[in-house]
């Protein structure tokens, strides 16, 4: 039986809790209004006075939205992707917009996405407009390590991704997704979105998190990933240490998720193992002065991968596949694609084998184009950066949008339809400037796991072209942009039929 203090303090936290998910409710919708004050901090007061006029230079054209102050937060929560074409047309491919005391510049089209994409670390920050991801990350790693050590951790994580390394990783793979697909049966109706968003765990475990971990722990690590998932809401941005239940089972998720780590670290080193993953690329690792990264740190990484890879893969893949199936010209081209390379190397599916696949890849690349999960790439100005007659003052915000940038009808012709030929040999839309195509950024801080990503969808979109007939089920979704990475809204649904002659009959060898 409670005794009458822990009663009392239930009955507190319970309050506690249902006023924080009030909170919740109303600064979700929001949502930008916490990444401004979560970047602007404790400055906020001693700010609002200050001039942002530079000496001889002009400011960017300024943007409103409706009512002063708030008016553009409300219109970026309801269509960010609306918000930034209005400013674009009205002032062009240089704006601000003011959210209280803060000045947020956006830069549209190639050659503004220059000044973003070739400023150096010393000029842009990303450390303190992302600071909402430490709790999940931890202390000391990417977001919250100095810039010296965070340039050598990525260097760490590159070396993940190099290549060389992607040979073994289709290996694993493709027997992941023969391996899920077996599971379907011969016919039936799923969310795809759900369905590549669970195999995308199973892949990553077995890639990132190694054998133990996929064989023996995954269960664990499914459940810990799930909880430093959801400890990442909305509100997280505004206040991440705020103590709602959401963000005490993410504590709790990664302090469990780094033991677990520590403890398949230690029994490979006390048996002598070496394992073709990046977990044991981490672990031979070293920094410029000769230490490793910590078992705290290693730990770190590999989550920070995982959040990186996992979200965008599984949303961009299923988008291709909605795409590709409400496109049937295309979709049958893909299918010839993919008869012509099995006459060729029969099926053998490897790195070589997917480089191959051409008409795939341009899919994935229109589908980034048209529907890129993160919408937004920030950076906080250190030093003043100067775009044709306008400077970009200290601590002012600038950011590029993916989304935006890939509707260009000054880029992509007919920019709002679905065209993977666009990109290909004769028309090749986004050679026309630097920076035309930044579905995986650009400049010093490009996605180090493209290469990953397009094996990843390639992968699993040619295990299901051979082996189901496949047909779309309903409209294709729209775009939810309430949520921190954006896909389709649910359902994602799709039907499938199970071929005669199925790739996942003719391939014992994953059985």
């Amino acid at each position: 039986m409670l005794s009458h203090d822990s009663a009392a303090l239930s009955t507190f936290m319970s309050s506690l809790e249902a006023y924080c998910w009030t909170l919740v409710y109303f600064l979700s919708t929001i949502l930008f209004l916490g990444i401004f004050w979560r970047i602007s901090g404790s400055f906020f007061l001693s700010k609002l006075g200050l001039s942002r006029e530079v000496k001889g230079k002009q400011l960017p054209p300024t943007f409103q939205e409706g009512l002063p102050l708030i008016g553009n937060l409300i219109a970026f929560a309801k269509g960010p992707l609306t918000v930034v074409q209005k400013g674009y047309q009205s002032c062009g491919d240089i704006f601000t917009f003011k959210v209280l005391h803060k000045h947020i510049t956006f830069l549209v089209g190639p050659k503004a996405h220059e000044v973003f994409f070739q400023g150096t670390d010393d000029e842009l920050d990303q450390n303190e407009v992302y600071a909402f991801s430490v709790p999940i990350f931890g202390k000391g790693v990417v977001y919250d390590a100095p810039l010296d050590k965070r340039l050598q951790q990525l260097r760490i994580m590159s070396a993940a991704l190099r290549p060389t390394r992607m040979y073994g990783y289709v290996d694993q793979m493709v027997h992941e997704a023969v391996q899920f697909f077996r599971k379907w049966g011969e016919q039936g109706e799923v969310d795809i979105l759900e369905s590549l968003s669970d195999l995308i765990i199973l892949t990553a475990s077995r890639c990132l998190m190694g054998r133990e971990v996929r064989e023996q722990l995954f269960e664990k690590v499914s459940k810990l990933y799930h909880d430093l998932d959801q400890g990442m809401q909305p509100i997280s941005v505004f206040a991440p240490y705020l103590p709602i239940s959401a963000h005490r089972k993410r504590d709790k998720a990664r302090e469990e998720m780094v033991q677990l780590f520590r403890t398949v670290i230690q029994n490979r080193r006390m048996r002598g193992l070496k394992e073709d993953d990046m977990l044991q690329t981490f672990m031979d690792a070293s920094y410029r002065d000769g230490s490793r990264p910590s078992e705290f740190e290693v730990a770190g990484l590999l989550i920070a991968l995982l959040f990186a890879g996992q979200h965008t893969s599984s949303i961009t893949g299923s988008w291709t596949g909605m795409l590709m199936l409400r496109n049937k010209s295309i979709f049958e081209r893909v299918k010839k694609e993919q008869d012509a390379i099995i006459e060729e190397f029969g099926d053998e599916l490897n790195y070589d084998v997917l480089s191959k696949m051409n008409l795939l890849h341009l899919c994935i690349k229109e589908t980034l184009r048209m529907y890129p999960p993160l919408i937004l790439l920030m950076r906080k100005v250190l030093k003043p950066k100067i775009y044709k007659e306008y400077v970009i003052p200290e601590n002012d915000i600038v950011m590029v949008s993916p989304a935006a940038s890939g509707r260009l009808e000054s880029v992509f012709k007919n920019a709002n339809v679905w065209d993977p030929d666009r990109f290909g040999p004769h028309r090749e839309e986004d050679k026309k400037a630097p920076f035309s195509f930044i579905g995986f950024g650009g400049g010093r801080h490009g996605c180090m796991g493209e290469q990953f990503a397009y094996l990843q969808i390639k992968t699993i979109w040619t295990v299901l072209i051979r082996s189901f007939d496949l047909e779309p089920v309903g409209g294709l979704p729209q775009p939810d942009y309430n949520a921190m990475v954006v896909g389709p809204r649910p359902p994602c649904l799709l039907s499938y039929r199970k071929k005669k002659d199925s790739f996942l009959d003719r391939v014992p060898l994953y059985s």
